[in-house]
């Protein structure tokens, strides 16, 4: 019960924590969220899958190479179907139209009243609805993570880990600075997923395993690499046939069968219901496999880049987000405390991390750290709450190894928070590696003395802002392309 009343406290400071960050979200949609993005608006607002408005409002970095001098897409963007190129997902389009759907009637309604407002997907209202319904997303991403992790870790670290993985990882970059980007949905998606399989493993009925199929069907629309966190399904099922073949199960041997037939309805589900990938997949690009991205075939399959992933100065995991070490070992510690849901969670990360390290463009070419790793986020919240408590039971006091653990923790948090700022205002660039000197250099030179007046152009007059941003996007983008 006092457990029950401390998560309970805990879940409301959070929620607290959450409305305050509000005043950090950027409606704004840019690089990769125009595509995403554009499976929501072109539906709503002009029912079809014509992406040529989208292309034509969108930033100029996105817009350059693919619009000709009068305005209108180039004619290497059509696909055979006719369509412009756009392989990013549907899955986020998905989660924003509960959100959009109101904004538009919203729209429309004030206009017939007499309001200017365009009722066109872009105008200030939609971007405000997708932005805030991206925060909303990433905030139950962490509350489930909350929800999973304090079942096996006292309520206390789990809520230190969970606002430590909120503000020192690459979550709050694509929460609130670049909204219109999958990521925040995918760690959300798969939060539930781990959530909700963990809730059932034990005795799950063909109901639950109907609602699994959903789940891992809308996160595998959201984001395809986390077909890899279908691991901890594979790894359940693996032991259950062991234990069925190994006679220990003996009674129940002829009940194989059922467990067999749920879990193939469990993949009838998935497929039936990862429809709306296949029908874009189809109309875009005349296939319904074809995902637009490169072949499996080019993948590096011969020189998998596994050190560069995690060390890398190209965007590294841990090199830019030091504090999933301790993440990593504790999903380590946990596997071996409790291998029933360690291991598979482990066997999950491992997986996901494998099919990083052989994507071609496994550094996320623009991106915060590593972005992809953001759809792990529950694990890293679950490894971090573990980690804290084991090294906690290392103090005589838990008062002492709770001031210790926060002051590292804080510390992680004020560095990322600074790579943050650096990185958004291109102090460091936004692709390729960067001079970590540099960077040290700059969090204690240049980010106090700077940060004050950029926060205060955020809240005040940001669209100069982000024009200026983009502006200099642009002149790395040409510096890049110099011979």
């Amino acid at each position: 019960m006092a457990a029950e009343r401390s998560s309970a406290r805990y879940v409301r400071i959070l929620l607290i924590v959450f409305l305050v960050s509000l005043v950090f979200v950027n409606p704004i949609i840019h690089g990769d969220g125009v595509g995403y993005y554009a499976y929501a608006r072109a539906p709503l607002i002009d029912h079809s899958l014509d992406f040529t408005h989208d292309y034509q409002a969108a930033n100029e970095g996105f817009r350059e190479g693919r619009l000709d001098e009068s305005g209108q897409p180039k004619a290497g963007f059509r696909t055979i179907t006719g369509h412009l190129e756009n392989h990013f997902t549907v899955g986020p389009a998905l989660l924003w139209s509960p959100f959009l759907l109101v904004a538009h009637a919203s729209v429309l309604l004030t206009r017939e009243f007499g309001s200017s407002v365009r009722a066109d997907g872009f105008s200030a209202p939609y971007r405000y609805a997708m932005a805030f319904g991206t925060a909303i997303y990433g905030f139950l991403a962490l509350l489930f993570s909350f929800r999973l992790a304090r079942k096996y870790v006292n309520p206390l670290w789990v809520f230190i880990a969970t606002l430590t993985i909120w503000w020192a990882s690459s979550l709050p970059v694509y929460m609130y600075f670049n909204p219109s980007w999958s990521h925040v949905h995918s760690a959300f998606t798969a939060a539930l997923f781990l959530w909700y399989w963990e809730r059932t493993h034990q005795e799950r009925t063909l109901g639950q395993w109907l609602i699994l199929g959903l789940i891992t069907a809308l996160m595998l629309n959201v984001y395809y690499p986390n077909v890899m966190l279908i691991a901890v399904v594979l790894v359940e099922a693996l032991w259950q046939y062991l234990e069925y073949f190994r006679g220990r199960r003996a009674a129940e041997r002829a009940g194989i069968l059922s467990v067999l037939s749920r879990q193939l309805l469990f993949g009838v589900v998935v497929c039936v219901c990862l429809l709306p990938t296949f029908v874009s997949r189809w109309i875009v690009y005349g296939g319904p496999f074809e995902t637009g991205y490169l072949p499996l075939r080019d993948f590096l399959w011969d020189s998998p880049v596994f050190l560069k992933v995690l060390f890398s100065a190209n965007h590294g995991l841990l090199s830019w987000t030091p504090v999933l070490i301790f993440s990593l070992l504790g999903l380590v510690l946990f596997a071996r405390r409790s291998p029933n849901i360690g291991i598979p969670f482990l066997a999950a990360t491992v997986a996901f991390y494998l099919f990083i390290s052989i994507y071609p463009d496994w550094a996320g070419i623009s991106s915060f750290g590593n972005r992809f790793f953001i759809s792990l986020t529950s694990l890293f919240i679950f490894g971090l709450g573990i980690a804290l408590e084991s090294l906690a039971g290392r103090f005589s006091h838990q008062r002492s190894g709770l001031l210790f653990s926060t002051a590292v923790l804080a510390c992680f948090t004020l560095w990322n928070l600074g790579m943050i700022y650096q990185w958004g205002t291109h102090l460091i660039p936004a692709r390729g590696p960067i001079s970590f000197s540099q960077a040290a250099t700059n969090q204690f030179l240049v980010v106090p003395r700077q940060i004050s007046s950029h926060l205060r152009a955020y809240f005040f007059r940001r669209g100069d802002m982000m024009e200026q941003i983009e502006q200099k996007d642009l002149e790395q983008l040409k510096k890049e392309a110099q011979p």
